[in-house]
């Protein structure tokens, strides 16, 4: 019997060494191109940023940028189908906040192998307000793409539609909320059933008076990822550990 423990945990072992995630979930910044290497306190964010002023990833110049319509940061224009409604844009900007300034990012960061950076976030579980107030305030707003991603025309050095691109409504190439928010950026999204205050959804939008509610959130995620055990009818089940346990010890 003690043999056979002391197999299944060099084998649960090898298995969370060989799965390659990130050991660093809590207060972190991608591996991006504006990027800080660490989070830490900014004496000033522009506008909409500004909630992350007390821990950020980002610089005051990095978010002065991505105010603009047509950002050094990335030379990406928001307006390639004529001017996008004041409402709408604010979302886009506040996306892009979130992105470039927050730390509570850690369990959805994935390495990718990319010119301009080496990590993004995936399927982050986006509160379902979030969502719906950014399809919303968007689906009169017109574009010509659904993942903003990839397939823009480049060849001027700034985002334009393909040349076989047709202008529309939001509404029209995103029919949905979800559609949207989980589409737009290649599924950077997951839209959650959660609420913001729920402390199981980020929030694009708080009120840093009253402290970042995503750090709550990442510390659950983070510790759900980590914890690698779960509550069962029989005690405490560790996944993974059932691939290598022979039959007469799982039953």
């Amino acid at each position: 019997m003690w043999k056979w423990l002391l197999l299944l945990l060099l084998a649960w072992g090898a298995i969370t060494c060989s799965a390659g995630a990130r050991t660093d979930l809590l207060n972190v910044c991608m591996d991006a191109k504006h990027h800080k290497t660490k989070p830490g306190p900014e004496d000033k964010l522009h506008e909409q940023c500004s909630p992350w002023r007390r821990n950020s990833c980002c610089s005051l110049n990095t978010t002065q940028e991505l105010h603009k319509n047509i950002s050094l940061l990335h030379n990406f224009n928001w307006d390639r189908c004529g001017k996008m409604e004041p409402a709408c844009k604010s979302h886009f900007i506040q996306d892009a906040c979130l992105y470039e300034c927050s730390p509570n990012l850690g369990p959805w960061i994935q390495e990718v192998h990319q010119s301009w950076r080496k990590e993004r976030f995936l399927d982050v579980p986006l509160c379902k307000e979030d969502c719906q107030r950014w399809w919303e305030d968007c689906r009169s707003s017109s574009t010509c793409k659904t993942n903003w991603h990839k397939g823009w025309d480049w060849s001027s050095g700034v985002n334009k539609c393909p040349a076989k691109a047709v202008c529309h409504t939001f509404e029209f190439y995103f029919p949905t909320p979800a559609s949207l928010c989980e589409g737009l950026w290649s599924q950077s999204y997951k839209v959650s059933n959660y609420s913001q205050g729920s402390g199981r959804c980020i929030q694009m939008w708080f009120d840093p008076t009253q402290g970042n509610p995503n750090d709550e959130v990442a510390r659950f995620y983070a510790h759900t990822m980590t914890s690698g055990a779960k509550p069962s009818g029989r005690g405490l089940f560790i996944p993974g550990l059932a691939l290598v346990l022979p039959l007469s010890l799982v039953v």
